[in-house]
This record gives C-alpha cells, structure tokens and sequence, in this order.
C-alpha cells in the first residue's frame, strides 16, 4: 500500500498485513483532522469493540499542519505539530484497537482542489480495498472548508467505483456544526453511550488540542449527552449518549443527484417545519 505524499503514514495496530487490515474492514471513517474520526465516529469505533467479525478503521486526509495551538504547544513549528499529531492519531488508533489506520497527509489546500490527481488516486485506493458497510464522512452542512472540501473528495472516490462495489450505507456526521436542525424523517441518531470510559480516553489522547486551547473532549462528550436529552421532547431518555448524522447513501447510489440540491432540500425541509409550526399556534 503506497500513497502519493512521502510523510503518509501507515499503522496497523495488531501487526496484520496493511492491505489484508484494510480489506476486512467493515465500518470505515474517512475524516479530514487527526481527532475529527473520535469526535465524528465513535459509533462505529464502539460497534467494532472486541469482535472478530467486525473491524473498524480510520483515514485522516490531512496533515494537520495548520491547527491552532496555545499553552505548552504554542510555540512548536507546522513540520513539529504534524509529527506530534501523527503519534496521537496512532495512540487513538492502538487504544480503540482499529484495524488500519491510515494519514494520507495532504495539505488542506490540496484537499480543496476538485479532481486533484494525488487526493483522488489515494482515496480511491483505499475505498477499492474494502467493502465497508458503513462509512463515516464529514457531513456536506458542516461549516469548516476542509471538512466538506474532505466529503465531496470522498464523494468524488466512491462515485468512481462500480455500483456494485460501493458502501450500502454512508453517513455524514457532525463536528464543526450539529445536526439537531434535521427533520426527525431525515435525521440519524447514533447511540454512543457505550463504553464511556473509551470514549473519554480516545478524546484525551489529542493532547496537543485539548493541552493546546481546544477543549474537544469536554465539547464532543456534552453534545453526545445533550443530544441524548434534547432528542425526543415527550419520552423519557432512551440513551445516555447519542451523535446525529445524515444519510447520504442515495449521494452514492445515484450519480447524477448534486449535491448542493440535496442538502438544499433539507435545508428547505426544515425552514418548512419551523414555519408550518409557527402557523398553527400563531
């Protein structure tokens, strides 16, 4: 397994031949940052937890250079961030026993580039080299640049394969903007609540974001707990903890569908739910 940037990095966490770790996949999160795959996945990452029928991998697509840093990590350099960050994102990968972990390491501005040669050669090899039956991306609402920019790369890789080869269910999970606005129709709720004391941990293993002026472990694990309790106004909490997510797998299904006319649809759908509200009590 070779891919185009000579810092991508390759970790396999029980010593499994990289390509054979990849090929027996069976939940995969496609993500932009190191930390976003804990923040966006945990479901998968707890489904796969200590089966042997199921393995969950990630990829991180960029490399992590641009993060913003404070405190003890204020001072270091891109090259010194993009290193530390590549020995957290494989302790999260060791601790939540992932089957592959995979960081292409691409500059953001790579990423942003439609059809860029190198970032669609990588991302189509690894989604040939498995057959997930569900993938994690970035959602297309969220509001940081390089997380769509990320999905519609994705996209862009998995539209590539034969129909018959691509993933039979693909979500888009939240991080830089919550999903709690989605009509109830359109909206996944995950449940996360297993294994607390894991999902806490893979958080804090992103010492140079939580240490460095990003409080992600406490703003990830109080919207799963909000979610959990915000979720249904009339019935008690079924959960303790829950992420939302899109379904995109149509985006995958059907090539001709844009995009943008989807996620305007469901923007559509709920300004529709808000007004239609607001006209039978006014």
């Amino acid at each position: 397994m070779k891919f185009s940037q000579p810092q991508a990095d390759i970790y396999v966490p029980s010593g499994t031949e990289p390509a054979a770790a990849l090929a027996r996949t069976t939940h995969l999160c496609v993500a932009a940052h190191q930390d976003d795959i804990e923040i966006m996945a945990y479901h998968g990452i707890a489904e796969c937890q200590q089966r042997d029928d199921r393995w969950f991998s990630g990829v991180v697509v960029t490399n992590g250079a641009g993060s913003p840093r404070a405190g003890p990590y204020a001072k270091i350099s891109d090259e010194e961030m993009q290193a530390v960050r590549r020995r957290e994102q494989r302790r999260a990968a060791r601790l939540g026993g992932y089957s592959i972990q995979i960081q292409l390491s691409h500059p953001s501005v790579a990423v942003k580039r439609p059809g860029h040669a190198d970032v669609s050669a990588d991302l189509a090899r690894i989604f040939a080299g498995c057959r997930p039956e569900v993938v994690y991306l970035h959602n297309p609402a969220d509001k940081h640049d390089t997380h769509v920019a990320v999905f519609l790369r994705c996209l862009e890789a998995i539209r590539s394969l034969p129909k018959a080869e691509r993933p039979p269910q693909v979500y888009g999970c939240e991080v830089w903007r919550d999903l709690d606005w989605l009509p109830e129709s359109e909206k996944v709720a995950l449940d996360v609540s297993a294994r607390p004391r894991l999902a806490a941990n893979l958080l804090t293993v992103f010492r140079s974001q939580v240490a460095g002026g990003k409080r992600y472990d406490l703003a990830a694990l109080g919207r799963r707990a909000a979610h959990a309790s915000f979720h249904m106004a009339h019935t008690t909490d079924a959960t303790t903890a829950l992420t939302f997510a899109m379904d995109l797998t149509i985006l995958v299904k059907v090539d001709s569908l844009d995009v943008e006319t989807h996620v305007r649809g469901m923007i559509r759908r709920f300004r529709d739910d808000v007004t239609a509200r607001l006209k039978r009590y006014g």
